[in-house]
This record gives structure tokens, C-alpha cells and sequence, in this order.
């Protein structure tokens, strides 16, 4: 009946003496109707080794004796069927019929994955509800799900998983053969044969890459407060902050998220939320220049990069020939003004992050596996980032071969593993790899008020139900620069630009404006009429004068 081996091992089993017909106890005691089955009530199944479905075509004869698709599963298999008469069509295979109606998959598969809930038996998505529920994957095996077939699931974990993923108890030797490793890793390196291995994310919005590559707490010991630093990227000699004594002399306030208060380094356009810091000693005379203190210790060049090893690339505190020195990196495909590493002859620069990214990190998504740097290539066409979902192929990121698990780079060292903000005034907001456990309502960011995906990385407090995007979470000013609806990226679009400055401008009445995000109220630029929202843009500080950054060649004389 069911094609297997009777081993010796199974102690009681029927057999024909006469005609060498042998059936395990099990299958021999199969009843031949079930009747009332949870995914098919109402009508009877009937045991049969014929497929009904074949009954008026000349397959009928020999259609005993082929592989059949099972209903339920969409695998093809020999042997027994349960059929509904009433429905011909309908014909499951004698394994999925006898499914549990619920099971904890973590009794199923070795405790290779794991969930606090039992799954329930149910059929899968319709297309409509599919996308609604933005298109879940499986969670053992991260395949698509095909609408008419079973799945087991826990829709207010929304933990979904293919009934053949949720039932099968694999050995290590069969994992390999899996094309994702979703569930329970285990270690693949030796902390001693990697001593300076960068584990992310990082801890919080004040930790970065530059910090643990150039911040050496032993050479801020023997520094004081007030010393004197003159750096190439500052007209004005530094001033040293090491102590939150200086701080309180000096009147100076961190970034402090929680008070819509925002202080952020001129070098690599991150907060500033501890000491040690450089600030401008001509503070008092409107100049707002700070620098981390290991962002002051940058080398000056940087050879043999690989996106542009025809030259080195030298430390540029300023893109001078882009407008506010604003250039848009080529590996993280974002805008930045602040220190950058470049080739004036090739016009090639790259922000400070990005001129320094490590060969090999550790993530919290796919932890106990070193993952590798990986370059765009057409090769990764098929493979998406775990945090924003986009393709491979056009950034470079991370990636552990084995588990076809990617992460692009700007994903995975510019997402802090925790972040403050003011909407959540009791509770630091964690970063999510997926659904929060017992979240029966549906996600809204509680920045942009949109509806949120929780199958991309997001920011959740689990104890107030806070949702926030990933890419609206560093915005603490003004929820109006929220990212727009069709932002799909994990990374806010100007996380690595510094907004503030005043320039002078012309052809206009006023001479002073400000470099801004452009918000609803700014309306349309002055210049080409498109909508300012969302964009880089110079805002008169008088009046409703306004235009965006790549519009400023009319208003703005780039010689001074």
C-alpha cells in the first residue's frame, strides 16, 4: 500500500501466506472512509488506489501504476489516495490525509525550528490575500506558496511553513541539501582564528564601523579635556569633550532622540550620543562643527580599493566640486556630505563608511556563521537581501554561501540593533527580522502613518505595540520627512546627509537659505515646479523661496 520496507524491526504486520502480500499494522488498519477530514467537510474520502479523476480516459487502466500529484501537498507519489466522490478532482495522498489538524513544528523537525505556538492545518493564501499580507515565504525553506494548496500556519504570528517544510525531521546531512537555512545554525568559525571579527548590528545609534576600527579608549586616557586639535577639515582649531563634565561647563547637549534633539559628526554624519568629541572652539561665533573623535583620526588615503583600484583614493574633508559637498556613494547608493575618500581625476568618491567595509561580519539574523562580502554581480540576480528584500545583484553585501543568506552592506552596518525615539518614551524600539510573536492587528509605521511589512527588517516595541519602518526610524525633527509609501529600502535616503547649512542666494529678495529636507508644506520648486516633498532642497529663511538642490545652479554662486 504505502511502498515501504517491512523491516524487522516492526513487530506486528499482515501478510498473505498464499500469495507473498505483505501490509504494515498501520497501513492494514487504514480506514477505507474518512469522514468530516477539516479541510474537506461535508463530504466523505474514500480510501482508493485509482484516481478517480481518470476514471472516463484511457489513463484509467494503468493509472494505479504511475506517480500521482497529492491534492494537498502538490508532491507526486505511488500507492493510496483518500478521493472524494462528490468531488473527483479532489484526491489526497494517505500521508497528507492524516496530517495533524495541529503540531508544534519544533516535535517535527529536531527542534530545528522552533515556535511557541502550535500550527494549524489550513489551505494556503488566495492571490488577493496573499498580497495583503505582503506575500509571505515559508519559514523552513523560504519558498513561495501556491494558492490551492495546504499549509500549516499561526496567523497572529504570521509563522507560515509548507506542510511537507513543517513535518520533516531532517538530519544534518540532508540540511545541506536545502537552498535556504532558515532554522537553528551552528557555529562554522574559531573566535581565535578571527580576533578582530565585527559583530552586527551594532548596539545602538552612537555605535558604527569607524568607531571600532579607529577608537582606541586608551589613547582618549591619556588626552584632556580642552586639548587642542587642528584637523584639515576645519578652519578653526578643535576642542577635545572627553568627560560629561565638559559637557556640562560647555553647554553642550547630545543626541538625544527622546528630546527632538539632533547633534550630528561632520565626518561620517552620525549621532553623536557620548565623549569623546571634537567641537569647534569658535562656537561661540556661530560655528557648529564637531567631529567624533576617531572620525579626527582617519588615514590619509585609502589604497587599492576595490571598486577603483586604478588609483588610491585620498581623504577629502569636502567633495568641493559637488554643491554642499554633497556626492552620492557608489556602493551604498546613498547621498552623503559628509568625509569622503575620492579620485578628483576619475570624479569617483565614496563616503568613509564604505572605504572600510570589512571582509567578513557576523549578523544577528543568521547567527554562529561568518558571512562573506560579496561585489554586485549577475550571479546574485536570484538572491535578495533578508532586510530590504532587494535583489544582490546591484549592491554589495554580505552573504554565507552555504545558506544562501544575503545582507546588503549598508543593511547590516547602518541599522543599529536598538534606537530611541520620542513616540516611545518608556521603551528603546528593537530591530525585528521578522513578525513579532502574537501581533494579531496589521503594522502602520507610527512615523508615516503607512502600513508597515513586517517580513522586512523594522523597529518594534513589543511591550507598546510600537511599529516604526526601518528607513523612518532615524527621523526625530519631523515626522513630515517620513520616507514616502513607495520607499521600499531599509536605509533612510539621507541618513548620510547633514541638513542646516545657510548659503547665500540670488535673484531672490532674501539672501539667506537654508539646506533642508523638503516637507508637504514647501510646496513646488521655484525653479522646475516639481514637488519639493521627500527631496534635497534650499529653503529662503524668510520666506516660501524654495527649489532643490539640483535646481540651485540658477540661485547659487558655486565659486564662493
Amino acid at each position: 500500500m504505502c511502498k515501504e520496507q517491512i523491516y524487522s524491526f516492526h513487530s506486528c504486520y499482515y501478510e498473505c501466506k498464499s500469495c507473498d502480500y505483505s501490509l504494515h499494522k498501520f497501513c492494514a488498519e487504514l480506514p477505507e472512509i474518512q469522514n468530516n477530514h477539516p479541510l474537506h467537510p461535508g463530504h466523505n474520502l474514500t480510501l482508493s488506489e485509482l484516481d478517480l479523476r481518470a476514471k472516463f480516459s484511457f489513463e484509467y487502466e494503468w493509472m494505479c501504476h504511475v506517480l500521482s500529484t497529492c491534492d494537498a501537498c502538490g508532491e507526486k507519489h505511488d500507492g493510496h489516495f483518500f478521493q472524494c466522490i462528490i468531488c473527483p478532482r479532489y484526491r489526497i495522498h494517505v500521508d497528507c490525509a492524516l496530517l495533524p489538524a495541529k503540531l508544534l513544528i519544533q516535535h517535527r523537525t529536531n527542534e530545528t525550528f522552533t515556535h511557541s505556538h502550535p500550527l494549524t492545518l489550513a489551505y494556503s493564501f488566495s492571490f488577493s490575500e496573499k498580497r495583503a499580507r505582503f506575500t509571505p515565504l515559508c519559514r523552513v525553506c523560504g519558498g513561495a506558496f501556491n494558492e490551492h494548496l495546504w499549509i500549516y500556519k499561526c496567523d497572529k504570528c504570521r509563522y507560515y511553513a509548507h506542510v511537507h517544510c513543517a513535518t520533516s525531521k531532517r538530519d544534518a546531512f540532508m540540511s545541506i541539501l536545502q537552498k535556504t537555512s532558515l532554522g537553528k545554525t551552528f557555529k562554522n568559525y574559531k573566535d581565535d582564528e578571527h580576533p578582530n571579527l565585527l559583530h552586527c548590528p551594532f548596539s545602538d545609534e552612537g555605535d558604527n564601523l569607524l568607531k571600532h576600527l579607529f577608537f582606541n579608549h586608551k589613547d582618549v586616557i591619556v588626552k584632556h579635556h580642552g586639548e587642542i586639535l587642528n584637523h584639515p577639515s576645519h578652519q578653526h582649531p578643535l576642542n577635545l569633550f572627553d568627560t560629561q563634565t565638559s559637557l556640562a561647563n560647555d553647554v553642550v547637549s547630545l543626541h538625544d532622540p527622546m528630546k527632538k534633539f539632533q547633534l550630528l559628526c561632520d565626518g561620517c554624519v552620525k549621532p553623536i550620543t557620548t565623549v569623546p568629541f571634537y567641537k569647534c572652539s569658535q562656537s561661540n561665533q556661530h560655528c557648529d562643527f564637531i567631529l567624533h573623535e576617531w572620525c579626527a583620526k582617519l588615514p590619509s588615503e585609502v589604497k587599492d580599493y576595490v571598486g577603483h583600484p586604478e588609483h588610491n583614493l585620498e581623504f577629502l574633508p569636502k567633495v568641493s566640486s559637488k554643491f554642499f559637498g554633497v556626492f552620492k556613494c557608489p556602493i551604498c547608493e546613498l547621498h552623503s556630505n559628509g568625509f569622503a575618500y575620492g579620485c578628483t581625476r576619475c570624479d569617483y568618491y565614496i563616503c568613509i563608511n564604505c572605504a572600510f567595509i570589512p571582509e567578513k561580519i557576523t549578523h544577528e539574523a543568521h547567527p554562529g556563521h561568518l558571512l562573506s562580502k560579496t561585489n554586485p554581480s549577475a550571479k546574485l540576480r536570484g538572491r535578495y537581501c533578508r532586510a530590504c528584500k532587494f535583489s544582490m545583484s546591484w549592491l554589495p553585501g554580505f552573504g554565507c554561501p552555504s545558506c544562501h543568506i544575503y545582507i546588503h552592506v549598508r543593511c547590516a552596518l547602518l541599522l543599529p540593533k536598538v534606537i530611541r525615539h520620542k513616540y516611545d518614551k518608556h521603551h528603546p524600539l528593537s530591530l525585528r527580522y521578522e513578525p513579532a510573536e502574537n501581533h494579531i492587528s496589521e503594522y502602520f509605521c507610527d512615523i508615516c502613518e503607512d502600513e508597515l511589512n513586517p517580513f522586512r527588517w523594522f523597529y518594534h516595541c513589543s511591550t507598546c505595540d510600537h511599529s516604526m519602518h526601518a528607513a523612518c526610524a532615524p527621523l526625530i525633527l519631523q515626522c513630515e520627512q517620513a520616507t514616502y509609501f513607495n520607499y521600499k529600502m531599509s536605509v533612510f535616503k539621507f541618513l548620510n546627509v547633514k541638513f542646516g547649512r545657510t548659503v547665500e542666494i540670488k535673484r531672490h529678495s532674501h539672501c539667506l537659505a537654508a539646506f533642508a529636507q523638503g516637507i508637504e508644506s514647501h510646496g513646488n520648486c521655484i525653479e522646475c515646479r516639481r514637488r519639493l516633498q521627500y527631496e534635497m532642497i534650499i529653503k529662503c529663511l524668510e520666506c516660501e523661496f524654495a527649489f532643490h538642490h539640483y535646481c540651485a545652479y540658477s540661485y547659487v554662486d558655486f565659486r564662493s
